[in-house]
């Protein structure tokens, strides 16, 4: 069966998305492919299309819980049974359930990057054939991208394990650096590349410079009061987050709810899927909510506050106009919120003196180490405090610092919190490097979409009408609320429209 006629049993899609079809088709020729699509570009059907030709499971290693659980509910919607997600948030006896189960059985296996640091996981795992690995949002691969993760470093030691299938990694938003340490960290010696723009010309792009927060705050009801729905609001701040929220809610803005990683894991699946299914018109979020996110109608996102560099701001607004629709993405700069994004920065990575009290607790209670498996996190992290990310941070560093001298001991260990220091250094600079980037942006007159485009190393050639505020942007675009489903009108409907309700099936093309 050719690729378009199985695009069409499987999608009801007649025609590809640009560079969907060159990108299967390597896959399908067993190649390792670095694939760079822009968000709504399609990257799921990527490896999906190619699983069904291809022997074997395909593995999908995913980095958030939304975004796994996101894509496991598009493959049931449309009728796939043989998925399933394994993950970290899983109960002890749900994963003990999931150990005893016959993996042969699952064409699709999403997992988070932390179960693949589980030898019961990877010895699972062995058992069954392996057609395809997908490292999805690969950027976290690299430490100079804007959602680094330790454990993806670790991935191409996970993929020998399991036979070296090919590989396919997919990512949104990579400058060139970050797809070369794609290349490098995931041990592809001649990869195939197919990098397409990052550029969505549907999505119009905004930034209102405000005096004060008061004023931002009164803006942004304004604008959810004017705006088409449905619509996300990014925030930097768990309790701003759900401040702003209460502060809508009580201002008559309905159908509206808060998420971050500080809620229930069952709180968070809901939110998430009463948007999908649009019952919630508007997310107040931190950046826990919207990568994958697959919503074909989301007309606008704003950013309430401003992330530290352009490739999160990329990604996260590419949560709107998935489906080709006209969109717009805002940006509220307030002079009261310029110290947050440093602020961010200097505290993404752990405090000097924790990791040096940290190493040197270690040292005492171990003696010499050559690996740091056999140090229990869990108990350590009990002991000596810290958040997980900084745990997984330091114990990565650490492994760094043993595979160089060899050992960690009293006579190395000045030597080892001096090396871990020095790379926070960089990777600080390295950060504000990027902030400093996309302050300009926001200041420069210059076309917006031209900017973005130019630090991707792209050029625009032609721009899209509507394009940014520097260019000339008529609002009227975007204003104009769309009647909402009420409960009067669900009752009403017949099964069918019910089901196509339930299912959030009507795709916008």
């Amino acid at each position: 069966m050719s690729l378009e006629n199985l695009l069409k049993a499987k999608t009801g899609f007649s025609s590809f998305k640009k560079g969907q079809k060159e990108i299967m088709e390597d896959v399908l020729d067993y190649k390792d492919v670095i694939a760079l699509l822009p968000t709504g570009g399609g990257k799921s059907l990527c490896y999906q299309l190619p699983g069904y030709v291809l022997e074997g499971a395909v593995l999908i290693v995913s980095p958030l819980l939304s975004l796994m659980e996101d894509q496991v509910q598009q493959l049931r919607a449309s009728g796939e049974k043989s998925v399933i997600a394994l993950n970290s948030f899983l109960s002890f006896s749900e994963r003990e359930r999931l150990l005893s189960l016959d993996l042969n059985r699952y064409k699709f296996i999403f997992i988070s990057p932390e179960m693949l640091q589980v030898e019961r996981w990877i010895k699972k795992l062995q058992s069954i054939q392996i057609g395809l690995f997908v490292v999805d949002e690969a950027h976290c691969v690299s430490q100079w991208g804007h959602d680094f993760r330790t454990d993806y470093l670790k991935l191409w030691k996970v993929k020998e394990s399991l036979g070296g299938p090919p590989s396919l990694a997919l990512t949104a938003t990579a400058t060139r650096n970050v797809i070369k340490d794609i290349q490098t960290f995931l041990n592809m010696t001649t990869p195939s590349f197919h990098i397409n723009s990052v550029d969505r010309p549907n999505i119009a792009m905004k930034v209102e410079k405000l005096s004060s927060n008061q004023e931002k705050k009164e803006r942004l009801l304004e604008l959810l009061q004017i705006l088409r729905t449905p619509g996300i609001v990014y925030f930097s701040s768990r309790a701003k987050t759900e401040a702003i929220c209460r502060y809508l809610q009580d201002n008559g803005i309905k159908r509206i709810a808060y998420y971050h990683a500080g809620l229930t894991q069952e709180q968070r699946i809901l939110i998430q899927q009463q948007f999908l299914m649009d019952q919630l018109d508007i997310i107040c979020c931190t950046s826990a909510f919207g990568m994958g996110i697959n919503k074909s109608n989301v007309k606008f996102v704003i950013h309430y506050h401003q992330p530290t560099q352009l490739e999160a701001y990329v990604q996260e607004i590419g949560r709107a106009g998935r489906g080709g629709n006209r969109s717009i993405a805002i940006l509220l700069k307030s002079k009261e919120d310029a110290m947050l994004p440093e602020f961010i920065i200097e505290n993404e990575l752990p405090d000097p003196a924790w990791i040096s009290y940290t190493v040197q607790e270690l040292v005492t209670s171990y003696g010499k180490l050559t690996d740091l498996n056999r140090v229990s996190v869990k108990e350590w992290m009990e002991k000596a405090a810290g958040e997980e990310s900084h745990w997984r941070y330091l114990s990565y560093q650490m492994n760094e610092f043993i595979k160089k001298q060899g050992s960690l001991s009293w006579e190395t260990i000045k030597d080892c919190i001096a090396f871990i220091h020095t790379h926070m250094e960089e990777r600080t600079t390295v950060k504000r490097r990027k902030l400093e980037d996309f302050n300009l942006w926001t200041t420069a007159f210059m076309c917006r979409r031209k900017g973005i485009l130019r630090y991707f190393d792209e050029e625009l050639i032609s721009p899209p009408v509507p394009c940014c505020d520097v260019c000339g942007l008529d609002m009227d675009y975007f204003k104009g609320k769309e009647k909402s489903l009420s409960e009067e009108e669900t009752t009403s409907l017949s099964w069918q429209g019910l089901l196509k309700n339930i299912f959030w099936q009507e795709v916008e093309k």
